[in-house]
């Protein structure tokens, strides 16, 4: 299943991306309401007062874009992660980045709305405490994937624990905290949007820019080294950069778990562990994940809907337990 030709993985990713762009199309057409493709078109093209065409503008499509963007803010946070720790396992989720950005989201969301604008960099600095938490608690003369999951389960529980004492400080908004907090799109704004695009591309770039540093990484420290890499320096960078995508995507969506773990897991199979390659192809598989497992939520129960959150959580917790069996303690 493997691809060894450029050119076909070129190709690859290009049909990726368009399928993200027709599952988009779709998509935003989805639900209880539906409009003709043509009345569509001209209704986003041109002001309208058809409340069909405003709900779909306003509320369906924000949410669309938020998912392809959080989807392939973590799948790439997942594939950084997984190279500077060389193991499987590694998920924002699970080595507490999402715990921490969304303590602090929460915080920002509850007592100091008028920094909203700056949330994502909160979250980045919460997330960031939070991974350097479990990174530092799991350390024993090298990462072990045992010792990963257990302080990434012990730290996400201590910092969940304190999040949810500070949501009951914020009675008016405990609700829609609480939907946020397990993955849910469903209030997702044009503000939120323009939060989400100006953050991700910094994050994005960062990650196209290590991508080589990302493959030198994983040749190990002495080979790193040997080749001429700064290899502190360049450890250090792609954490920052892993981190700041995911705190990003959770400061805006929420809690979403193992998008970082499937994606990677899948775009490694298909792609090999050529960076060049893997970090453009997760972008689109993380996107093209997300987008369904939110519509999927929003489709399949209604007028009920089941958070994007839950959904990742049923396929990506088997992953995960697969993962784990697999891998050496």
């Amino acid at each position: 299943m493997k691809i060894n030709s450029n050119k076909k993985k070129s190709f690859l990713i290009l049909l990726s991306l368009i399928a993200v762009l027709g599952l988009f199309l779709v998509s935003i057409n989805l639900g209880s309401i539906k409009v003709e493709i043509n009345e569509l078109i001209k209704g986003l093209l041109y002001n309208t007062n058809n409340p069909k065409i405003n709900i779909i503008k306003d509320i369906r499509i924000p949410r669309v874009i938020a998912a392809i963007i959080i989807g392939s803010n973590l799948a790439v946070s997942g594939v950084l992660l997984q190279a500077i720790i060389r193991n499987p396992l590694a998920e924002p989720s699970i080595v507490g980045i999402s715990s921490g950005a969304s303590l602090v989201s929460v915080v920002i969301l509850l007592f100091l709305p008028k920094l909203n604008f700056i949330r994502p960099l909160f979250g980045f600095l919460g997330g960031l405490l939070a991974c350097m938490m479990v990174f530092s608690l799991s350390y024993k003369k090298g990462l072990s994937a045992i010792r990963i999951v257990l302080a990434g389960v012990a730290v996400n529980a201590m910092i969940t624990a304190i999040t949810n004492i500070t949501i009951q400080f914020g009675a008016g908004t405990i609700s829609s905290i609480q939907s946020w907090l397990i993955g849910s799109l469903a209030n997702i704004t044009w503000i939120d949007i323009k939060l989400l695009l100006v953050y991700s591309i910094i994050g994005h770039i960062g990650a196209f820019l290590l991508y080589k540093s990302c493959d030198l990484i994983a040749l190990g420290e002495k080979n790193a080294k040997s080749l001429g890499l700064n290899y502190d320096l360049h450890m250090f960078l792609i954490c920052i950069v892993a981190v700041f995508l995911s705190a990003t995507a959770t400061s805006i969506g929420g809690v979403i778990a193992f998008v970082g773990l499937v994606v990677p897991h899948i775009c490694r199979i298909i792609m090999g562990s050529t960076h060049k390659y893997l970090i453009p192809f997760s972008i689109t598989m993380g996107a093209i994940l997300l987008l369904i497992a939110d519509t999927v939520g929003r489709i399949v129960f209604s007028p009920l809907e089941i958070p994007v959150g839950v959904v990742m959580a049923v396929i990506g917790g088997p992953v995960f337990l697969c993962l784990l069996r697999r891998s050496e303690v």
